[in-house]
């Protein structure tokens, strides 16, 4: 559709969620839906949005007296008041304590469930692997990678990180000759060893240290995450 010439059109099949949603004061949460929704041909039922997002025993509340997690899920409510096919969320649990985001991370599955498609913008990278089919990555205003989060670990170029101590200390260096072995670095008589295939280095660590009298006290291995990659990518944390 153009937005152009369509705008009207498109924007009956559209629905957004701003970072920040502002409403006056004293208008109530039912009728601030009610008024949202008298602008569509076709909205959703408002005793519906109610039950849905937890609003019903709020209803007569002013929107200043409803808390920050009421307020997102109210404008989350907005969002689908004309039960769009499309739903635009722009960080929409950003300041919320951990329980009030699982509780806006299960709408939003639930968007997924009823064929949604919907577009989150978010800098909570585990919202991003929990939520989304597809990721993309994006520095400076610029998509620098995108795919499934699945496809976007496995082009880390680093591979699985792999935790080690040794009953005697040994030099990083030798240990980044070692097969399939990217990097290794050694912290607080730890090892942090980057690897790619996990197995062959594994088994290049085993021959290595029978082979130096040497032995393994503890071993852990932890798949690469997709702040990993966006770390690798960028050069910088999420928070950065």
């Amino acid at each position: 559709m153009d937005p152009g010439r369509e705008q009207t059109a498109l924007k009956e099949r559209i629905g957004a969620q701003l970072q920040a949603t502002v409403l006056p004061d004293k208008i109530r949460v039912e009728e601030a839906l009610t008024l949202f929704a008298s602008f569509y041909r076709e909205p959703a039922s408002i005793e519906m949005l109610l039950e849905r997002f937890g609003l019903g025993e709020k209803r007569q509340t002013f929107f200043e007296k409803l808390s920050g997690g009421q307020k997102q899920r109210l404008a989350l409510a907005l969002a689908m008041v004309n039960n769009p096919e499309l739903v635009l969320l722009d960080e929409p649990t950003v300041g919320l304590d951990a329980q009030l985001r699982r509780d806006i991370y299960a709408l939003i599955e639930r968007f997924r469930e009823e064929r949604r498609t919907t577009l989150l913008t978010t800098h909570y990278i585990e919202e991003a692997e929990r939520l989304c089919d597809r990721v993309a990555i994006i520095d400076h205003g610029q998509v620098i990678a995108s795919g499934t989060p699945r496809e976007l670990v496995q082009h880390s170029g680093k591979g699985a990180r792999i935790e080690v101590s040794l009953a005697k200390p040994v030099s990083s260096d030798r240990l980044k000759q070692l097969d399939a072995v990217t990097d290794c670095r050694q912290v607080d008589g730890k090892y942090f060893i980057h690897a790619q295939p996990t197995a062959v280095a594994v088994a290049a660590l085993v021959h290595f240290l029978e082979a130096d009298g040497n032995s393994l006290l503890d071993l852990h291995i932890a798949q690469p995450t997709l702040e990993d990659v966006f770390v690798e990518m960028t050069g910088r944390r999420m928070e950065d």
